[in-house]
C-alpha cells in the first residue's frame, strides 16, 4: 500500500511541477475531495477534480500565471495517506508576492488521489495574496 502511495503523490507532484495537465487529470479521483485553508478567492472545500481544476484556474488567474511548486522538501508516507512539505512561490504585477510553506495530506485509493487536506504555514499571507 505504502509504495502505491509513494508512486501516485510522487507523480502527482512531478505532474504539477511541469503543469502535466493529462497526467493530474488522470491521478485525481472525479469525485475526489480537496481542502483549501483561509478565507479568500481559493479557500474552501471542494467537491471533485473539476471544481479543483477550477481553483487552480484561478490561482494562475490571479498570479498572473507565476504559480510554481518551488521545492518538495518532504515526502512522508503512512499507509494510504502521504503528507507533503511543499513551497509554494508566486508574484503579481502590483509586486506582491507568496513565498509560503504548506503541508499537504493527500489520500490514495485505487491509484488515484481521493481528498487532498492542505494546510498552510502562513494564512495571513496567502490570504492577502489570493484576495
Amino acid at each position: 500500500m505504502e509504495n502505491e502511495t509513494l508512486k501516485v503523490t510522487g507523480a502527482f507532484l512531478n505532474a504539477v511541477q511541469t503543469m502535466n495537465m493529462e497526467q493530474l487529470a488522470a491521478l485525481l479521483l472525479p469525485e475526489m475531495k480537496w481542502s483549501q485553508p483561509g478565507s479568500n478567492a481559493v479557500s474552501g472545500r471542494r467537491q471533485s477534480a473539476a471544481e479543483v481544476f477550477q481553483m487552480v484556474g484561478k490561482m494562475f488567474e490571479l498570479s498572473g500565471d507565476t504559480l510554481a511548486l518551488a521545492e518538495i522538501k518532504v515526502l512522508a508516507v503512512n499507509g494510504n495517506q502521504a503528507a507533503c512539505h511543499l513551497r509554494w512561490t508566486a508574484s503579481k504585477a502590483s509586486g506582491e508576492t507568496l513565498n509560503v510553506d504548506n503541508i499537504d495530506v493527500y489520500t490514495i485509493e485505487g491509484g488515484k488521489i481521493t481528498e487532498a487536506v492542505v494546510y498552510t504555514a502562513d494564512i495571513g499571507q496567502e490570504n492577502a495574496f489570493w484576495r
